[in-house]
């Protein structure tokens, strides 16, 4: 995959792009990635990127001028079959399917904004998908982008030694459930015991157990994802469970 990141501060992503194994992936031409300071593209001596914005208001907005000269120092055909992301906090919400839809992608460019963002031209000049981590507001597209790139690359095959880690994660395929709870030596640890059926070496049964507490987690803590969620009767008749044990205990 090649990774193009158009950004004011290329250097902040040094420090993720150089260790661990994103690192490992870079070295073994996994992913390739180039950074472009939209900077080096104006034409002032003070290398001004932002101006105030029409219509009054707080904060700066970033000129199209510089960031379209630096997308276009790409090569035509990388610019034609590249998927574009902006990070925003208008976009769409980014989430796991479409972590699987950037790690197919033989190309990816990631604009990453300041200040009040970009002019929104640039957005539809680039034909740009818009797309925001959460409801909240960062410092810019840098951190963003560094997580929605990696939610993405680590779906890639030959990233991780292990693909069954990826395929069991929270939010994993189409059933949208949060993954249950996970427990490694000792089996006691201040007081606390790793679920007998961890230790059964019965697969079905800790197969289940994984499931329910699944269920069971996606309904305390993201009750939304469960009409999401791709369930069956049989989840449906757990979930009940679930429920009516809940209630006994007056939570």
């Amino acid at each position: 995959m090649k990774i193009y990141i158009l950004s004011l501060f290329p250097e902040l992503f040094s420090c993720y792009f150089e260790h661990g194994l994103v690192k490992k992936a870079r070295d073994n031409g996994i992913i390739d990635v180039e950074f472009i300071n939209f900077r080096d593209f104006t034409d002032d001596p003070h290398h001004t990127v932002d101006d105030i914005p029409f219509g009054g208001g707080s904060g700066m907005v970033i000129k199209p001028e510089p960031v379209i000269k630096a997308f276009l120092s790409i090569s035509a055909e990388d610019r034609e079959n590249a998927l574009k992301i902006i990070p925003s906090a208008r976009g769409t919400l980014f989430d796991q399917q479409f972590a699987l839809k950037l790690s197919r992608q033989k190309t990816l460019i990631f604009f990453a904004g300041r200040y009040k963002g970009f002019d929104q031209r640039i957005v539809e000049l680039m034909n740009g998908t818009e797309l925001s981590i959460g409801d909240y507001v960062l410092q810019g597209g840098e951190l963003p982008a560094m997580v929605m790139l990696d939610a993405a690359i680590r779906l890639i095959p030959g990233f991780l030694g292990d693909m069954d880690s990826a395929e069991t994660d929270s939010f994993a395929g189409g059933r949208k459930l949060l993954s249950a709870p996970e427990y490694t030596r000792p089996r006691q640890f201040m007081g606390l015991e790793v679920p007998e059926v961890l230790l059964s070496g019965n697969h079905a049964e800790i197969e289940k157990w994984k499931h329910i507490e699944g269920l069971r987690l996606t309904m305390e803590r993201r009750p939304e994802l469960i009409p999401l969620a791709e369930l069956d009767d049989r989840d449906f008749k757990i979930l009940d469970e679930l429920k009516a044990e809940a209630h006994q205990k007056g939570e």
